[in-house]
């Protein structure tokens, strides 16, 4: 049973959408040129319909940028009167042309305005013509775009082209472009184009090659009559039995549509490499590596597991190889590991000395080995002098005893026999002095007292807290008895002198005291060796 024909009120819908629909245009002509085709439209419209009409078709306005563009259009309007759009436009920045201007302010519809050729017909600044059109004379002229010119020229760029099928005598090729052109000539035709042999029952498509030349193909595998395009085959073409069939050189193999050639490892899921053999192929791993149990896979072999060790020491394995590292105290050399000095990483504060059996700490001059701990070292002056410890923020210190000389940066030693600190006899000491006592005096530490009888000269130091023992008489003493007037003066007078010794002694120890936390703040007084005890100074910077 038939379905009830649509009502009329549809059918008058459909006819005037249909009526609405632009009737697609076929090019008068066409010229194609490598990887271009230019062609020509006898159609009466606007600027912006005749630019729809092309990009319908995958293509633009034409843009004539050399003279081979001018010889295509020559070709295309066969002598030909009328007025044909060009893909030219003038800039929206511009109201009027620039005849100064090589395009005079026109772009092309790709946008740019590039080019290596121009035209134009003799004419003066002209306002409100933004479009161009070309005539048989090949003159560029501006044209109102609102205007209708008698046709337009389409221009369609492709990545690659077919070339035209070579066919036996007397059997005859249609081609048939995307872009509507139909005919037997031509020079190259872009991908999508078809080809039909009537006398053969064929029809072919210009294949795009995804990355290589297009070819003509069809759906159906195998080869095609070779006397066509030879078979369609990428290889050799031969007749079998009657049947065409296709075949590769050697080290390829026949593709899946029985025309095409590819190598065996075309496609393999090879990790690493493929390797073709005999017309087939394997997979093989980098070093390090070995091929899985896939066949196609690689994994990592580890090489620190094998006997022996490939390095010295210590082998680490990686992806695909291995490291070799040394124990702490040696050092890669040369693929080898070597024994460090023992010196490389000892804690000497200054320096070291390489012993057969290890090492042994040392110091730089004005320096001694500290006596609690063999690898620190102690300033140490001689009898003179000796260099200062400074801290990294400038200050800087010296021993007990010293002063610091800025001009030659040492620590210099203070003489105190020049200061007055002895009421008698004074000998200077590095860092220190010694004070003596006269020949018929004896120390009390912090004075002299006469003895009777006399003895050789003794000496006492600046220390306050030392006291020399007091010798003993090499007679017996005198018996008691009564004194003569006379002695008893020369005791008095004596006492008297003991007394104003001892008041001028005080005065010198005070003003040593005095000195010492002033001017000699850095003194150390006392007869044993200078001690090492450092004491701050004021903040000196290095002349």
């Amino acid at each position: 049973m038939r379905p009830p024909p649509p009502p009329l009120p549809l059918l008058l819908l459909l006819g005037t959408a249909a009526l609405a629909q632009p009737r697609e245009l076929a090019p008068a002509g066409t010229q194609c040129l490598g990887h271009e085709c230019f062609a020509v439209f006898w159609a009466s419209l606007p600027f912006s319909e005749a630019s729809e009409r092309c990009e319908r078709r995958g293509g633009h306005l034409m843009t004539v940028r050399s003279t081979v563009a001018e010889d295509a259009i020559a070709l295309l309007l066969q002598n030909r009167e009328g007025q044909l759009w060009l893909g030219l436009t003038l800039s929206p920045s511009l109201s009027c042309t620039e005849p100064k201007l090589q395009l005079r302010g026109f772009r092309w519809v790709t946008g740019d305005r590039s080019t290596d050729y121009t035209n134009w017909a003799p004419s003066e600044k002209r306002c409100g013509e933004r479009c161009v059109t070309v005539s048989r004379e090949l003159r560029w002229e501006e044209r109102r775009c609102e205007e209708p010119a008698d046709g337009f020229l389409c221009q369609y760029t492709y990545g690659g082209s077919c070339p035209p099928l070579s066919a036996p005598l007397g059997v005859p090729v249609t081609y048939e472009t995307p872009f509507g052109a139909r005919g037997a000539e031509f020079t190259a035709l872009p991908p999508r184009s078809t080809a039909s042999v009537a006398a053969l029952g064929l029809k072919l498509l210009c294949e795009d090659g995804e990355g290589a030349e297009p070819r003509w193909g069809r759906d159906t595998p195998g080869a095609w009559p070779c006397g066509l395009g030879g078979g369609g085959c990428a290889g050799t073409c031969a007749e079998e039995g009657g049947r065409p069939r296709c075949s590769c050189a050697e080290g390829k193999v026949l593709g899946a549509d029985g025309r095409s050639c590819r190598s065996p490892c075309e496609g393999a899921q090879c990790q690493h490499h493929c390797v073709i053999a005999d017309g087939s192929f394997v997979c093989m791993c980098n070093t390090g590596y070995r091929l899985a149990a896939d066949g196609l896979s690689c994994e990592d072999i580890d090489d620190c597991a094998g006997e022996p060790s490939p390095c010295d020491q210590k082998c680490v394995n990686t992806e695909g190889g291995f490291e070799c590292h040394c124990h702490s105290g040696y050092e890669m050399v040369e693929g080898h590991c070597e024994r460090l000095p023992h010196c490389w990483n000892t804690p000497c504060q200054q320096l070291c000395e390489e012993l057969p059996q290890g090492y042994r700490c040392g110091c730089r001059p004005g320096y001694a080995v500290d006596p609690l701990n063999a690898t620190l070292c102690r300033l140490h002056c001689n009898s003179s002098e000796c260099p200062p410890v400074c801290e990294d923020y400038g200050r800087c210190r010296c021993p007990d005893g010293f002063l610091l000389d800025e001009e030659d940066w040492l620590c210099m030693d203070i003489d105190e026999c020049e200061s007055g600190h002895c009421p008698f006899n004074c000998t200077n000491t590095p860092g220190g002095y010694q004070c003596h006592c006269p020949l018929g005096y004896q120390d009390r530490g912090v004075d002299c007292v006469p003895v009777l009888g006399g003895s050789d000269e003794e000496e006492f130091s600046g220390d306050t807290d030392l006291v020399l023992p007091t010798g003993v008489p090499s007679r017996p003493p005198p018996k008691a008895g009564r004194l003569h007037p006379g002695v008893l003066v020369g005791i008095a007078a004596g006492a008297l002198l003991s007394l104003l010794a001892a008041l001028g002694l005080g005065f010198h120890l005070a003003r040593k005291r005095c000195g010492s936390h002033g001017s000699m703040e850095y003194k150390y007084s006392g007869p044993r060796e200078k001690e090492m005890g450092l004491q701050p100074m004021p903040p000196a910077q290095k002349p």
